[in-house]
């Protein structure tokens, strides 16, 4: 007997290579960053950097803090991505409460909050300490 989910699958797409696949995969993180745009906490981080950005260049911050913090900053990015994929697929996989799920979006918000600690340990370090 077939499984009654078989009738609402769609076919696999062909599978893109080369050049068009560079292209499609670009495509998807543009995809990506307009999603994250919907998110508050995205909003606010990407306001992070021209504000430590200039904080960096009134106080005459050594060169290598600019890419010590912008490397700190696009993990930022990525695990608040992660986060958000994560809090999207407990929303679709388990609508209603549960334990399961209220602990995986506690666990991906842990992860961006550490980011933002160390974001701001290396901020506070290079303004205050060199």
């Amino acid at each position: 007997m077939a499984d009654k989910n078989e009738a609402f699958a769609k076919p696999r797409p062909a599978r893109i290579t080369g050049l068009r696949h560079l292209l499609a995969a670009a495509g998807y993180s543009v995809a990506g960053i307009r999603r994250l745009w919907a998110e508050t906490a995205f909003r606010h981080e990407v306001l992070g950097l021209p504000i430590v950005a200039l904080l960096f260049w009134l106080t005459s911050a050594p060169v290598w803090a600019y890419p010590g913090f912008l490397i700190l900053w696009f993990l930022l990015l990525a695990i608040e991505a992660l986060n958000t994929a994560v809090e999207a697929i407990v929303d679709h996989v388990s609508p209603h409460w549960s334990e399961a799920a209220r602990d995986a979006k506690d666990l991906g918000s842990l992860a961006v909050m550490a980011l933002l600690f160390a974001n701001g340990v290396f901020v506070a370090v290079v303004l205050f300490c060199l």
